[in-house]
């Protein structure tokens, strides 16, 4: 056996993305903060979501986006969306979005996208951010 037919079937073996990776299993699209803001850009009904907490949107957030956060539940947005719709999805690091992204797949949505670092690899990219404080409706 040549080297690099051992290399692949060993890659297999661990499951390397990308490799034989069944469709089915891809949930959502991960993006880089550049590829995330041009599909977006892209989309033409898209609905851009930040998972945070409302005392973390106040402070920042990405222009335009939806605060729905994960405390107050996904159920009461999923039921009045479309399915169609792309979501677009953004957290402080990842982390929350990953899970929204999986609750919104749960539930018929398969127009998804994470970006991949949240709003800390937002700012880094260079990507400006609104600073406005917003008061909490009552």
């Amino acid at each position: 056996m040549g080297r690099s037919f051992k290399i692949v079937v060993f890659m297999l073996t661990l499951g390397c993305p990308g490799i034989a990776q069944n469709s089915d299993s891809l949930k959502y699209i991960s993006l880089d903060p550049y590829d995330f803001h041009l599909q977006y850009l892209r989309e033409d009904s898209a609905l851009l979501i930040d998972a945070r907490e409302f005392f973390e949107y106040r402070r920042s957030r990405i222009h335009g986006a939806t605060l729905i956060s994960p405390s107050k539940g996904f159920e009461v947005v999923a039921d009045t969306l479309n399915r169609e719709t792309s979501l677009l999805i953004y957290c402080y690091n990842g982390g929350r979005s990953a899970r929204a992204l999986e609750f919104f797949y749960d539930n018929g949505f398969r127009k998804l996208y994470n970006l991949e670092g949240g709003i800390v690899a937002w700012r880094k990219d260079g990507f400006p951010v609104e600073r406005k404080r917003i008061k909490r409706m009552k």
